[in-house]
């Protein structure tokens, strides 16, 4: 199992800002990427909804011969991270909103958290967060049609930028000092959110942490790659696949990108 895939799966591009952290740092894995673009957005979606595709991706990515699972979608891993893990018997790594480093390092006692619907409405988003922050008052803002825009790679679009201004505005109003991006399509506003937000408000995604989390499952369960040759790096979407290329355009000399069913 030790040269066999790491399997990521998110409900379309963004949880390529995930896989980038974790080949950076374990730059000579396999790995496996599906984008559920077909029926992205999750955040909008019911939770058996949720589970059920989550199930269909975990099934896939198994079927590929993948060591070990990370669910690179908020929504998902908020919603279907505990059935997932009682159901399979490979390990499993979710993403949640990195509420905690915000709630240790705010001075204004002040924070605010950009997710999906599905993210802030989910019973672990909500009992996580009511653990972690008492005395701290949190903004939650639903950035609806934000994944939409970026799936069509409307990255830089007049529509995007206004409706991050509109989300914003309550934020900074509230007099936040950290913005927790709880969606792994988000941390590709950064550029736009550095230019809207004071530069005393501090921008957080689990990203790093989730490699750092997946490098020590693999060191715990004795799954590191032990071939040294360049590693072979696949990427799945079920929809246009052009969004997919220009998010990973920097690779490009290193991947494989192809649409099929799923």
């Amino acid at each position: 199992m030790n040269n066999s895939p790491i399997g990521i799966f998110d409900s379309g591009v963004g949880g390529t800002s995930i896989w980038k952290e974790i080949h950076d740092l374990l730059p000579l894995e396999n790995t496996v990427y599906l984008a559920d673009s077909k029926n992205a957005p999750y955040g909008n979606k019911s939770v058996d909804e949720i589970i059920s595709l989550s199930i269909k991706n975990t099934d896939l990515l198994l079927q590929l011969g993948c060591k070990i699972i990370v669910v690179a979608c908020n929504t998902a891993s908020t919603n279907a991270i505990s059935l997932l893990r009682e159901k399979y018997n490979v390990p499993i790594i979710g993403i949640e909103p990195a509420i905690k480093p915000a709630v240790l390092k705010t001075r204004t006692k002040n924070i605010g958290i950009l997710a999906t619907k599905g993210t802030l409405s989910s019973i672990l988003f909500h009992s996580t967060s009511e653990k972690l922050t008492y005395g701290i008052t949190i903004t939650e803002v639903i950035g609806e049609g934000l994944v939409t825009l970026i799936e069509k790679g409307k990255i830089n679009s007049k529509e995007l930028k206004l409706l991050l201004q509109k989300y914003l505005q309550p934020m900074l109003e509230a007099d936040i000092d950290y913005i927790v991006l709880g969606c792994s399509h988000f941390p590709y506003l950064i550029p736009h959110l550095k230019k809207i937000l004071p530069s005393n408000i501090k921008i957080i995604d689990s990203g790093e942490a989730v490699a750092k989390q997946t490098q020590n499952i693999l060191n715990q369960n004795n799954l590191m790659r032990i071939e040294k040759s360049l590693p072979t790096l696949q990427f799945f979407s079920n929809d246009n696949i052009g969004t997919l290329k220009m998010f990973l355009k920097d690779f490009s000399n290193n991947i494989s990108i192809k649409k099929i069913n799923f």
